[in-house]
Protein backbone atom coordinates (compact mmCIF):
# COMPACT_ATOMS: atom_id res chain seq x y z
CA UNK A 1 0.00 0.00 0.00
CA UNK A 2 3.02 2.48 -0.19
CA UNK A 3 2.31 3.60 3.65
CA UNK A 4 5.34 5.23 5.11
CA UNK A 5 5.97 4.47 9.02
CA UNK A 6 8.62 6.37 11.20
CA UNK A 7 9.50 5.37 14.31
CA UNK A 8 8.39 7.19 17.77
CA UNK A 9 9.54 7.49 21.91
CA UNK A 10 6.31 5.89 22.49
CA UNK A 11 5.18 2.37 21.93
CA UNK A 12 5.96 0.88 18.16
CA UNK A 13 5.14 3.08 15.05
CA UNK A 14 3.52 6.18 14.49
CA UNK A 15 1.85 6.64 10.73
CA UNK A 16 3.02 9.42 8.91
CA UNK A 17 -0.15 9.19 6.22
CA UNK A 18 -3.26 8.39 5.67
CA UNK A 19 -5.30 6.45 2.79
CA UNK A 20 -8.70 7.29 2.04
CA UNK A 21 -10.08 3.70 0.36
CA UNK A 22 -13.25 6.10 -1.13
CA UNK A 23 -16.93 4.28 -0.86
CA UNK A 24 -16.81 1.36 0.98
CA UNK A 25 -17.64 -2.26 -0.65
CA UNK A 26 -18.21 -0.04 -4.08
CA UNK A 27 -14.47 0.00 -4.99
CA UNK A 28 -14.88 -0.85 -8.49
CA UNK A 29 -17.17 1.23 -9.98
CA UNK A 30 -16.88 4.45 -7.48
CA UNK A 31 -15.12 6.10 -10.41
CA UNK A 32 -18.79 6.31 -12.11
CA UNK A 33 -19.79 8.97 -9.61
CA UNK A 34 -17.59 11.17 -9.91
CA UNK A 35 -18.80 12.23 -13.22
CA UNK A 36 -22.34 13.68 -11.71
CA UNK A 37 -20.39 14.65 -8.07
CA UNK A 38 -17.78 16.78 -10.70
CA UNK A 39 -20.96 18.81 -12.19
CA UNK A 40 -22.65 18.92 -8.82
CA UNK A 41 -19.52 20.91 -7.79
CA UNK A 42 -19.26 23.36 -11.21
CA UNK A 43 -22.91 23.83 -10.33
CA UNK A 44 -22.02 24.82 -6.59
CA UNK A 45 -18.95 27.24 -7.63
CA UNK A 46 -21.04 28.73 -10.56
CA UNK A 47 -24.12 29.61 -8.84
CA UNK A 48 -22.57 31.30 -5.58
CA UNK A 49 -19.93 32.81 -7.85
CA UNK A 50 -22.93 34.52 -9.47
CA UNK A 51 -24.66 35.22 -6.35
CA UNK A 52 -21.61 37.18 -4.67
CA UNK A 53 -21.06 39.13 -8.02
CA UNK A 54 -24.92 40.04 -8.47
CA UNK A 55 -25.46 40.86 -4.89
CA UNK A 56 -22.24 43.02 -5.20
CA UNK A 57 -22.99 44.90 -8.23
CA UNK A 58 -26.58 45.12 -7.96
CA UNK A 59 -28.12 48.53 -5.34
CA UNK A 60 -31.05 46.94 -4.75
CA UNK A 61 -29.65 43.61 -3.68
CA UNK A 62 -27.70 45.62 -0.83
CA UNK A 63 -29.93 44.29 1.75
CA UNK A 64 -29.61 42.42 4.86
CA UNK A 65 -31.41 39.38 3.69
CA UNK A 66 -29.37 39.03 0.31
CA UNK A 67 -25.80 40.29 2.65
CA UNK A 68 -26.57 36.58 4.38
CA UNK A 69 -27.22 34.87 1.06
CA UNK A 70 -23.49 36.50 -0.07
CA UNK A 71 -22.05 35.43 3.60
CA UNK A 72 -24.18 31.71 2.99
CA UNK A 73 -22.45 31.78 -0.51
CA UNK A 74 -19.16 32.05 0.45
CA UNK A 75 -19.54 29.22 2.87
CA UNK A 76 -20.86 27.07 0.64
CA UNK A 77 -17.63 27.18 -1.95
CA UNK A 78 -15.54 27.31 1.06
CA UNK A 79 -17.07 23.89 1.94
CA UNK A 80 -17.65 22.06 -1.47
CA UNK A 81 -13.84 23.09 -1.98
CA UNK A 82 -12.52 21.46 1.19
CA UNK A 83 -14.10 17.91 -0.08
CA UNK A 84 -14.45 17.97 -3.57
CA UNK A 85 -11.13 18.06 -5.16
CA UNK A 86 -9.72 15.57 -2.95
CA UNK A 87 -12.38 13.01 -3.82
CA UNK A 88 -12.30 13.74 -7.41
CA UNK A 89 -8.45 13.15 -7.24
CA UNK A 90 -9.40 9.81 -5.06
CA UNK A 91 -11.66 8.80 -7.89
CA UNK A 92 -9.76 10.10 -11.02
CA UNK A 93 -5.93 9.60 -10.22
CA UNK A 94 -6.03 6.92 -7.39
CA UNK A 95 -4.51 9.70 -5.33
CA UNK A 96 -5.68 8.05 -2.08
CA UNK A 97 -2.65 9.13 0.23
CA UNK A 98 -2.94 12.30 2.95
CA UNK A 99 -0.50 13.38 5.33
CA UNK A 100 -1.82 13.77 8.91
CA UNK A 101 -1.41 17.30 8.87
CA UNK A 102 -3.68 18.15 5.64
CA UNK A 103 -6.07 14.92 6.94
CA UNK A 104 -6.62 17.17 10.35
CA UNK A 105 -6.85 20.59 8.46
CA UNK A 106 -9.22 18.78 6.17
CA UNK A 107 -11.08 17.85 9.80
CA UNK A 108 -11.29 21.16 10.83
CA UNK A 109 -12.49 22.81 7.63
CA UNK A 110 -15.44 20.49 7.65
CA UNK A 111 -16.75 20.89 10.27
CA UNK A 112 -15.82 24.91 10.66
CA UNK A 113 -17.76 25.19 7.44
CA UNK A 114 -20.46 23.17 8.20
CA UNK A 115 -21.46 25.05 11.17
CA UNK A 116 -20.94 28.05 9.80
CA UNK A 117 -23.37 26.80 7.10
CA UNK A 118 -26.36 26.06 10.24
CA UNK A 119 -25.15 29.65 11.94
CA UNK A 120 -26.01 31.54 8.69
CA UNK A 121 -29.23 29.98 8.34
CA UNK A 122 -30.24 31.04 12.04
CA UNK A 123 -28.91 34.75 11.08
CA UNK A 124 -31.55 34.52 8.10
CA UNK A 125 -33.64 32.73 10.32
CA UNK A 126 -33.82 35.78 12.40
CA UNK A 127 -34.22 38.57 9.67
CA UNK A 128 -37.01 36.92 8.79
CA UNK A 129 -38.24 36.91 12.44
CA UNK A 130 -37.88 40.94 13.22
CA UNK A 131 -38.84 41.47 9.40
CA UNK A 132 -42.51 39.90 10.20
CA UNK A 133 -42.99 39.97 13.28
CA UNK A 134 -41.26 43.27 14.56
CA UNK A 135 -41.66 45.05 10.74
CA UNK A 136 -41.70 48.57 12.87
CA UNK A 137 -37.93 47.44 14.39
CA UNK A 138 -36.68 45.47 11.82
CA UNK A 139 -34.84 49.07 9.82
CA UNK A 140 -33.57 50.05 13.40
CA UNK A 141 -32.75 46.23 14.53
CA UNK A 142 -31.21 44.37 11.19
CA UNK A 143 -28.83 46.94 10.06
CA UNK A 144 -25.03 46.25 7.97
CA UNK A 145 -23.82 46.90 11.44
CA UNK A 146 -25.96 44.01 12.92
CA UNK A 147 -24.95 41.65 9.67
CA UNK A 148 -21.51 41.96 10.59
CA UNK A 149 -21.48 41.58 13.99
CA UNK A 150 -23.53 38.41 14.12
CA UNK A 151 -21.48 37.30 11.02
CA UNK A 152 -17.93 38.05 12.84
CA UNK A 153 -19.85 36.13 16.09
CA UNK A 154 -20.19 33.07 13.68
CA UNK A 155 -17.33 33.12 12.96
CA UNK A 156 -15.45 33.18 16.35
CA UNK A 157 -18.31 30.71 17.45
CA UNK A 158 -17.13 28.06 15.02
CA UNK A 159 -13.60 28.91 14.86
CA UNK A 160 -12.79 28.13 18.39
CA UNK A 161 -15.33 25.21 19.07
CA UNK A 162 -14.35 23.51 15.91
CA UNK A 163 -10.65 23.73 17.11
CA UNK A 164 -10.16 21.14 19.69
CA UNK A 165 -11.52 18.35 17.30
CA UNK A 166 -8.23 17.97 14.99
CA UNK A 167 -6.28 18.91 18.18
CA UNK A 168 -7.72 15.84 20.15
CA UNK A 169 -7.29 14.05 17.13
CA UNK A 170 -3.52 14.98 16.74
CA UNK A 171 -2.93 14.08 20.29
CA UNK A 172 -4.32 9.85 19.50
CA UNK A 173 -1.89 7.46 18.64
CA UNK A 174 -2.11 6.31 15.64
CA UNK A 175 -0.12 3.05 15.34
CA UNK A 176 -1.49 -0.07 13.02
CA UNK A 177 -4.07 0.68 10.43
CA UNK A 178 -3.84 3.70 8.49
CA UNK A 179 -6.98 3.31 5.70
CA UNK A 180 -10.08 5.09 6.06
CA UNK A 181 -12.98 3.64 4.96
CA UNK A 182 -13.96 6.97 3.54
CA UNK A 183 -13.70 9.56 1.13
CA UNK A 184 -12.69 12.07 3.47
CA UNK A 185 -11.26 12.62 6.84
CA UNK A 186 -13.87 12.55 8.67
CA UNK A 187 -14.21 12.70 12.50
CA UNK A 188 -15.23 9.29 13.37
CA UNK A 189 -13.64 7.68 10.29
CA UNK A 190 -9.61 9.17 11.57
CA UNK A 191 -10.06 8.57 15.20
CA UNK A 192 -11.44 4.83 14.75
CA UNK A 193 -8.00 4.24 13.54
CA UNK A 194 -6.70 5.05 17.21
CA UNK A 195 -4.89 2.76 19.05
CA UNK A 196 -5.62 4.32 22.17
CA UNK A 197 -8.44 5.66 24.16
CA UNK A 198 -10.52 8.21 21.76
CA UNK A 199 -13.75 8.43 24.41
CA UNK A 200 -12.60 12.38 25.04
CA UNK A 201 -12.95 12.55 20.79
CA UNK A 202 -16.17 10.51 20.70
CA UNK A 203 -17.42 12.78 23.32
CA UNK A 204 -16.46 16.33 21.58
CA UNK A 205 -17.80 15.32 18.83
CA UNK A 206 -21.31 14.73 20.09
CA UNK A 207 -21.25 17.68 22.49
CA UNK A 208 -20.19 19.80 19.52
CA UNK A 209 -23.31 18.18 16.93
CA UNK A 210 -25.45 19.49 20.09
CA UNK A 211 -23.93 22.95 21.17
CA UNK A 212 -23.69 24.10 17.27
CA UNK A 213 -25.99 22.69 14.93
CA UNK A 214 -28.37 21.41 17.66
CA UNK A 215 -28.89 24.74 19.26
CA UNK A 216 -29.16 26.04 16.01
CA UNK A 217 -31.43 24.31 14.75
CA UNK A 218 -33.99 24.63 17.64
CA UNK A 219 -33.50 28.20 17.59
CA UNK A 220 -34.40 28.37 13.54
CA UNK A 221 -37.26 26.31 14.28
CA UNK A 222 -38.38 28.26 17.56
CA UNK A 223 -38.09 31.73 15.16
CA UNK A 224 -40.26 29.90 12.06
CA UNK A 225 -43.06 29.25 14.89
CA UNK A 226 -43.23 32.36 15.92
CA UNK A 227 -43.38 33.74 12.00
CA UNK A 228 -46.22 31.23 11.36
CA UNK A 229 -47.94 32.13 14.79
CA UNK A 230 -47.91 36.02 13.73
CA UNK A 231 -49.10 35.38 9.93
CA UNK A 232 -51.60 33.53 11.09
CA UNK A 233 -52.95 36.05 13.29
CA UNK A 234 -53.11 38.50 9.83
CA UNK A 235 -56.22 39.24 8.58
CA UNK A 236 -55.74 39.76 5.27
CA UNK A 237 -55.35 36.51 3.74
CA UNK A 238 -53.09 38.37 0.72
CA UNK A 239 -50.91 39.81 3.68
CA UNK A 240 -50.11 36.23 5.12
CA UNK A 241 -49.10 34.90 1.57
CA UNK A 242 -46.92 37.71 0.72
CA UNK A 243 -45.73 37.28 4.35
CA UNK A 244 -44.87 33.82 3.83
CA UNK A 245 -43.39 33.90 0.51
CA UNK A 246 -40.47 36.22 1.59
CA UNK A 247 -39.06 33.29 3.83
CA UNK A 248 -40.47 30.56 1.50
CA UNK A 249 -36.69 29.66 0.33
CA UNK A 250 -35.05 30.32 3.29
CA UNK A 251 -37.32 27.66 5.44
CA UNK A 252 -37.18 25.12 2.09
CA UNK A 253 -33.24 24.64 2.56
CA UNK A 254 -33.36 24.79 5.95
CA UNK A 255 -35.65 21.97 6.06
CA UNK A 256 -33.55 20.30 3.13
CA UNK A 257 -30.40 21.05 5.61
CA UNK A 258 -31.33 19.64 8.99
CA UNK A 259 -33.61 16.71 7.42
CA UNK A 260 -29.94 15.86 5.50
CA UNK A 261 -28.63 15.92 8.71
CA UNK A 262 -30.77 13.51 10.73
CA UNK A 263 -30.64 11.24 8.09
CA UNK A 264 -26.65 11.15 8.18
CA UNK A 265 -26.38 10.23 11.29
CA UNK A 266 -29.28 8.22 11.42
CA UNK A 267 -27.69 6.07 8.72
CA UNK A 268 -24.16 6.13 10.03
CA UNK A 269 -25.63 4.00 13.35
CA UNK A 270 -27.48 1.42 10.70
CA UNK A 271 -24.93 1.58 8.20
CA UNK A 272 -23.13 -2.06 9.05
CA UNK A 273 -24.85 -3.86 6.59
CA UNK A 274 -24.31 -1.26 3.57
CA UNK A 275 -21.63 0.96 4.57
CA UNK A 276 -21.14 2.97 1.62
CA UNK A 277 -24.56 4.01 2.45
CA UNK A 278 -23.73 6.65 4.96
CA UNK A 279 -20.27 7.56 3.50
CA UNK A 280 -21.72 8.14 0.21
CA UNK A 281 -24.71 10.54 2.13
CA UNK A 282 -22.43 12.26 3.96
CA UNK A 283 -20.18 13.51 0.74
CA UNK A 284 -23.82 14.46 -0.69
CA UNK A 285 -24.20 16.38 2.00
CA UNK A 286 -21.09 18.67 1.71
CA UNK A 287 -21.83 19.29 -2.04
CA UNK A 288 -25.76 19.27 -2.57
CA UNK A 289 -26.70 22.11 -0.48
CA UNK A 290 -23.86 24.27 -2.03
CA UNK A 291 -25.47 23.43 -5.81
CA UNK A 292 -29.13 23.56 -4.17
CA UNK A 293 -29.21 26.86 -2.36
CA UNK A 294 -28.41 28.98 -4.84
CA UNK A 295 -30.69 27.43 -7.04
CA UNK A 296 -33.56 27.52 -4.95
CA UNK A 297 -33.09 31.63 -4.29
CA UNK A 298 -32.97 31.84 -7.75
CA UNK A 299 -36.24 30.03 -8.42
CA UNK A 300 -37.99 31.51 -6.03
CA UNK A 301 -36.63 34.88 -5.49
CA UNK A 302 -37.65 37.27 -8.27
CA UNK A 303 -35.25 40.10 -7.10
CA UNK A 304 -32.42 37.93 -7.31
CA UNK A 305 -33.58 36.49 -11.16
CA UNK A 306 -33.79 40.25 -12.41
CA UNK A 307 -30.35 40.65 -10.79
CA UNK A 308 -28.86 37.61 -12.61
CA UNK A 309 -30.35 38.84 -15.76
CA UNK A 310 -28.52 42.24 -15.15
CA UNK A 311 -24.69 40.66 -14.44
CA UNK A 312 -25.30 37.93 -17.41
CA UNK A 313 -27.22 40.72 -19.74
CA UNK A 314 -23.86 43.14 -18.87
CA UNK A 315 -21.74 39.84 -19.12
CA UNK A 316 -22.88 39.31 -22.54
CA UNK A 317 -22.28 42.74 -23.88
CA UNK A 318 -18.96 42.57 -22.67
CA UNK A 319 -18.14 39.13 -24.16
CA UNK A 320 -19.81 40.78 -27.64
CA UNK A 321 -17.29 43.71 -27.83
Amino acid sequence: MGTTLRITNSSGFQVSEFVLLGLPGIHEWQHWLSLPLALIYLIALGANLLILITVQHEPSLHQPMYQFLSILAMVDIGLATTIMPKILAVFWFNAKTISLPECFAQMYAINAFMGMESGVFLCMAVDRYVAICHPLRYPSVVTGAFVVKVTLSMILRNGLLTLPVPLLAARRHYCSRNEIDHCLCSNLGVTRLACDDTAINRFYHLALAWIMVGSDMALVFASYAWIIRSVLRLNSAEAASKALSTCSSHLTLILFFYTAIVVVSVTHLAGRKFPFIPVLLNVLHSVIPPALNPVVYALRTQELRMGFQKVLGLAGNVARK
